[in-house]
């Protein structure tokens, strides 16, 4: 592990490993969160993108970052226990770290030497569904690594959730190698969420598909789930990814959310009506309380409809992080 670390402590002990595991109902035991945590900038525009001149806009600066988001909804959800190990840089480390812990989050974050924490600015169309659009720069996030992952991190784990923006680089990729390997040494399943339709697409399906043995949960939105099996309907494309992972639900926005095993859709949950500010972190937030839910003892289609009432709070906030307050289910 690297020796720059900020205070917060990846080991748990709250529920023996093993407690009540199982694709479709992890009840009991931590969540384990590894991926990218960001800065970012949320920048809401009311007209067209002017070149050359400006363009008037409400903007924000925020904790961001797919992975952080995951575990901080997962947490607001009544999660047993949340951690997160994430790479970020000497610039705002003891910020990042603040946010998490009051998010009620255990932080294990690596301090990167020479890289900044990364930075994504967030076009959102305030006038167009708040329809968003990312410049992202990774900064650490990227180099996170094998050396940077211990056993000690799933003592306690009754889930694994990778961020699929660590497939996007070398060492990502080599971390998700070492993680999957030693959470299926130990029996502790481990789901993923692809990320990113246009980073896929220069990784490529069948790089993908390889990358992802082992991981028992696949939970795409629609378009990454179109794309990595290049069917155009959602539906058919759900029940053909679950023939290479065993669970996939497949995000769907305002049409719902989409679980299918074995080679065909088993549920189709309703969206909640919202009215749209910013759809920034809409699939983190399905993501986390998903998973809060499963590790409560939900099944599949309910933990489902949790994750969809979490993406209809998320898209009436700006950002990508739940409110602070008390735990909240049925939201």
């Amino acid at each position: 592990m690297d020796p720059d670390v900020t205070a917060g402590t990846a080991a748990g002990t709250a529920t023996a490993a093993g407690a009540g595991r199982g694709v479709g109902g992890d009840a009991g035991g931590a969540l384990l969160v590894v991926g990218d945590v960001v800065t970012d900038v949320v920048a809401r525009h009311r007209g067209p993108l002017t070149s050359g001149t400006d363009t008037a806009a409400a903007i924000r600066l925020l904790p961001g970052g797919a992975g952080a988001n995951v575990a901080c909804w997962a947490a607001r959800h009544e999660c047993p226990e949340v951690r997160l190990l994430g790479r970020v840089g000497a610039d705002t480390a003891a910020w990042h770290e603040r946010e998490l812990v009051a998010s009620g989050v255990r932080p294990r974050l690596v301090v990167d030497p020479d890289a900044p924490t990364g930075t994504v600015v967030c076009l959102v169309d305030a006038a167009a569904a708040a329809e968003r659009t990312f410049l992202t720069d990774s900064g650490a996030s990227l180099r996170l690594a094998p050396g940077d992952w211990s056993e000690a991190l799933l003592e306690g784990v009754a889930r694994l959730h990778l961020s699929g923006y660590l497939l996007f680089s070398e060492p990502g990729r080599a971390l998700v190698s070492v993680a999957v390997d030693s959470a299926r040494a130990r029996g502790v399943p481990v789901s993923l969420d692809p990320a990113s339709a246009g980073f896929l697409a220069a990784l490529g399906v069948d790089r993908f598909l390889s990358l992802v043995e082992g991981v028992d949960m696949l939970l795409p939105s629609r378009d990454e789930a179109c794309l990595l099996t290049g069917l155009p309907d959602p539906a058919d494309a759900a029940a053909k990814l679950s023939r290479h992972v065993p669970v996939v639900v497949a995000k769907q926005g305002a049409e719902g959310a989409l679980v299918a095993r074995s080679g065909a859709v088993c549920a189709r949950v309703p969206a909640v009506t919202a009215v749209p500010r910013d759809t920034t972190g809409a699939g983190d937030a399905f993501t986390g309380a998903f998973l809060a839910a499963l590790l409560t003892g939900a099944t599949l289609e309910a933990a489902a409809a949790e994750g969809c009432r979490a993406g209809a709070l998320a898209v009436e906030r700006v950002g990508g992080r739940p409110p602070r307050g008390a735990a909240s289910r049925g939201l």
